[in-house]
């Protein structure tokens, strides 16, 4: 016999690095077809995935794991099916995270950034970033992402800068781009506005505080109105009531004191007013309140802003001014109640909205900053997807994108850092204009003054990243690469960022380059623990990709994560879960050293045409119905249950049944062996080509020792496919029509070889005999499936561990059974017998043999009940058809039951 190379157990930490060096040396990961090659075909179809760019202050989590999973998983796909595949790799400049690091080491040293100024400090981050950026990506590589690495861009490299700067100039000359003071989120602690994705909000404990605010005319009369933010009183600039709310009609129009400042504002009525929050007025802070800013612009209220940009009161704040914002809430509030403006204080849950960088409460604040007029952005975006022309998975995401496009709000894109992109706005010291170029200009282009200086703001990150797509691929120059690749296919991330990100590359492609930016965009859920709760370090309950990877192979991690997703749904995880796929991971391996030894082994050459047998047909039917199924999934982004499906067939349908039937025709040898040895391998191979995508590590390694196999013996196997240079970029399986052999080649062998072996194998357990224990055993078949079931009797008798099986048509004497146990199968009509001797008596058999013949009657009762009704003149024909099959079998089945216990009476 032929050795068998491969080594007992799969050992994947000396497979993935190497796999993984071996497919990016040969380049498998770059697109088949490349528009900078002289072999270039434009009419072949591309299939182009932008990755969501990493930040490059980050570690490996388990969102990256999920998205780099799926989208190598599409990747993987389309380059088997023949297609351009381009993953675009990159990541993020992170400008708040980056310079946080950067700001953090510089306080070890006792430094700030102002210390070093802006020149060294972009020095520091750009030394930091060559020493750290990389980080990211490579732990991205240890999922084995199939990105064209070639390809690697960077948001702030020079292409996508230049990007950038043209995007910001051709808004600002159509007029939607403008500079202004508008209510902006505000860390205090890292002195910049933030986007909306870095605030979270979270419940605390807190205080409501009810106070008077007193009428201007007399003093002695008040509306009472409560806060959670005392402070903020010093820049309320009115008071609302609700129109209709009759307590307060004859206060509308009225002025009131602001309490200690005593600065005097007017009553003014809104419908956004809760009567029953706090006494029903509402104090309205504009510069400090989303809400009350909204308020402010009906009604034409001035914006009083109290806040310096490190949160300490400003000028504004009168005798406050210089308080950091908590201290001045607690003196403001002791004097309110030393003056008698204080009401009481009641227990209160707040909303606080925090940093999702480090912490810190963000405050609403007025601020003067660059916006985007992105309202006739959005309705081309809303109109993209309402058409059509892109599809968002799954679809209850369309709503929520309506909704969010249809309510959209100026775009604050000014950051106050100086690690990003640099606003290209330059301002004249001598005429006050503005100068907005796309080169750096050496002078103002209004008067030609020399006395110019650039803004000090940078971009907001998601404004660069909003041009991911196409200035990956060059834009703004018509390069090969934006003209083939762009747009792209599909864009897949979160659903957490569907706004912040996805639906500005809408707009942005949209505006910049008349086209949508992909045609599809695929929305996964959050990972939880696996009790459903959100991972953090707090609670314990984080889970490091890295750590499972190193502990159960990257294959494990991938295929937990793929096959328990489903679009737009949250999942939870467990480190059990992964160690199950480890198990599987082990199952491929296994199965692959039964198929390779079986095809070393097998005869060099048929000396006939073939012959199949049942479990032959059954595997090859099932096979095909498979392939026909994961592709439909596939298709329609439905890959979880693709994952499943393949998993199904291959433990279960594959290993368990086809496997262990075929290690009996290998035994024949001959033309039997040489059949059984090409089923193997056929089918063996489509399984590694559909867990590719899921699993690419052990089934390319196997893949190669199989097709090595195959090559020893001048055999290709798959003729429809070959074999390629590797199975990352082999042919995918593609779906054929069923055929009529496929049903009955199913139907044939599950009636016969598996429902009577897990029959026998039931029987067993009940008996409590171990179902690898040989014993005899006997079958009482139908007449209508009796042939069909000694043409499968090798199989029952192998699988269920049955000794000289017997199979009979009717019940045998009743002396030669006593010493026997069964149990009835209700699909066939079947009844099976395993001979227990001494193990259970005759009275206990009468026993069990009574309950099965109580219940077939039950069966039959209810049967012909349904079909004595108007059931049999309403329902379809077939399904009529089908209840009187199964009373007929149900018949057969109390029939021969009946039968063994009249044996048995004789007996007893």
């Amino acid at each position: 016999m032929a050795e068998n190379l491969l080594p007992k157990t799969y050992d994947f930490k000396n497979t993935e690095e190497r796999l993984y060096s071996w497919w990016e040396e040969n380049g498998f990961f770059q697109p088949s077809n490349d528009p900078n090659k002289p072999d270039f075909d434009p009419t072949k179809k591309p299939f182009v995935i932008s990755i969501p760019p990493p930040n490059i202050t980050g570690g490996l989590h388990l969102g990256h794991a999920m998205f780099v999973s799926l989208e190598d998983l599409m990747i993987r796909y389309h380059r088997m099916l023949q297609e351009s595949a381009l993953w675009v790799p990159g990541s993020d400049h992170a400008g708040i995270a980056t310079q946080l690091q950067i700001e953090k080491a510089l306080a070890k040293e006792g430094k700030r950034r102002e210390d070093i100024g802006r020149k060294a400090f972009i020095e520091r981050t750009w030394a930091w970033r060559e020493k750290y950026g990389g980080i990211i990506t490579e732990q991205i590589r240890r999922l084995g992402a199939s990105c064209d690495w070639t390809r690697e861009r960077f948001t702030l490299d020079e292409g996508l800068s230049r990007a950038v700067r043209e995007a910001f100039v051709t808004w600002y000359e159509q007029g939607l781009i403008y500079r202004g003071p508008r209510l902006i989120n505000w860390s205090p602690n890292l002195r910049t506005a933030v986007s909306d994705l870095e605030v979270e909000y979270s419940e605390e404990s807190g205080k409501l505080y009810f106070f008077k605010y007193r009428l201007a005319e007399d003093p002695n009369k008040y509306l009472p109105v409560a806060t959670t933010r005392p402070e903020t009183i010093l820049g309320d600039t009115a008071v609302a009531v609700h129109p209709e709310d009759v307590r307060y009609k004859s206060f509308i129009g009225k002025k009131l004191l602001v309490p200690i400042i005593n600065r005097e504002i007017e009553v003014i009525d809104d419908e956004y007013v809760d009567r029953d929050f706090g006494g029903g007025a509402l104090k309205v802070t504009p510069a400090h309140d989303p809400h009350d800013y909204e308020i402010a612009e009906r009604h034409n209220l001035p914006l009083i802003n109290i806040l310096n940009r490190d949160a300490t009161i400003n000028e504004n704040g009168g005798p406050y001014s210089g308080l950091d914002r908590f201290e001045c809430r607690k003196k403001i509030w002791a004097d309110m109640k030393e003056a008698g403006l204080v009401l009481k204080e009641e227990d209160y849950t707040l909303k606080i909205p925090r940093s999702q960088r480090g912490g810190e409460i963000i405050e609403p604040m007025i601020s003067e900053q660059w916006f985007v007029k992105i309202k006739p952005v959005a309705e081309k975006a809303l109109e993209a997807v309402r058409s059509g022309k892109i599809k968002i998975i799954p679809d209850h995401f369309s709503k929520v994108y309506y909704n969010w496009m249809e309510n959209i709000r100026d775009w604050c894109i000014s950051r106050q850092l100086w690690w990003g992109h640099r606003i290209p706005v330059w301002y004249c010291d001598d005429c006050r204009e503005m100068t907005v170029q796309r080169e750096d200009p050496t002078e103002c282009q209004h008067c030609g003054s020399k006395n110019i200086k650039q803004d000090e703001d940078v971009l907001d990150t998601w404004f660069s990243s909003g041009l991911w797509p196409f200035s990956t691929l060059g834009w703004p120059d018509k390069t090969p690469d934006l003209d083939y690749f762009y747009p792209t296919s599909v864009m897949e991330t979160g659903y957490d960022i569907l706004f912040f990100w996805v639906a500005r590359m809408v707009m942005s492609g949209l505006a910049f380059t008349e086209k949508p930016p992909f045609h599809t965009i695929y929305l996964h859920g959050l990972i939880r623990d696996e009790q459903g709760q959100k991972m953090s370090k707090t609670k314990g309950n984080v889970i490091d990709p890295l750590i499972v990877m190193d502990e159960f192979g990257t294959d494990a991690l991938r295929f937990t994560l793929l096959v328990g997703s489903t679009p737009g749904k949250d999942m939870n995880l467990s480190v059990k879960k992964v160690e199950a796929n480890r198990n599987f991971a082990n199952k491929i391996w296994n199965a692959g050293r039964f198929v390779i030894n079986a095809i070393e082994n097998a005869p060099e050459k048929p000396e006939a045409e073939p012959e199949w047998t049942p479990a032959d047909e059954y595997i090859h039917a099932r096979m095909r119905a498979t392939i026909r199924d994961v592709n439909r999934l596939f298709e329609s982004y439905q890959f979880g249950e693709a994952g499943r499906q393949i998993y199904e067939f291959f433990w279960s349908e594959f290993a368990d049944w086809y496997i262990e039937s075929a290690k009996l025709q290998l035994r024949e040898g001959g033309d039997r062996a040489y059949y059984s040895a090409w089923t193997l391998m056929r089918v063996f191979d489509k399984c590694l080509r559909m867990l590719h995508p899921f699993t690419p590590y052990v089934t390319e390694e196997l893949w190669g020792h199989l097709k090595g196999a195959a090559n020893a013996k001048g055999e290709t196997y798959d003729a429809e496919a070959g074999w390629g240079e590797a199975l990352i970029n082999a042919q995918w399986p593609l779906s054929k029509e069923e055929e009529p052999w496929e049903k009955s080649a199913v139907s044939n062998f599950t009636t016969g070889t598996i429902e009577h072996t897990r029959a026998l194998r039931a029987l067993k357990t009940d008996l409590e005999i171990p179902t690898n224990q040989k014993t005899g055993g006997t079958i009482i078949a139908n007449a209508k499936v009796e042939a069909m079931i000694q043409s499968q009797s090798i199989y029952i008798s192998a699988l269920a561990a049955i000794k000289d099986l017997e199979i009979y048509t009717k019940v045998p004497d009743a002396e030669e059974y006593q010493n026997y146990s069964s149990a009835s199968i209700p699909t066939t009509g079947s009844m099976v017998f395993i001979k227990t001797g001494d193990l259970i008596s005759p009275e206990e058999m009468q026993l069990k043999l009574s309950k099965e013949l109580a219940n077939a009657k039950g069966q039959i009762k209810r049967l012909e009940g349904l079909l004595g009704s108007d059931f049999s003149k309403k329902a379809p024909e077939k399904v009529v058809e089908k209840e009187r099959e199964k009373l007929e079998t149900f018949k057969q089945t109390a029939q021969k039951i009946e039968e063994q216990l009249n044996a048995l009476g004789h007996i007893s």
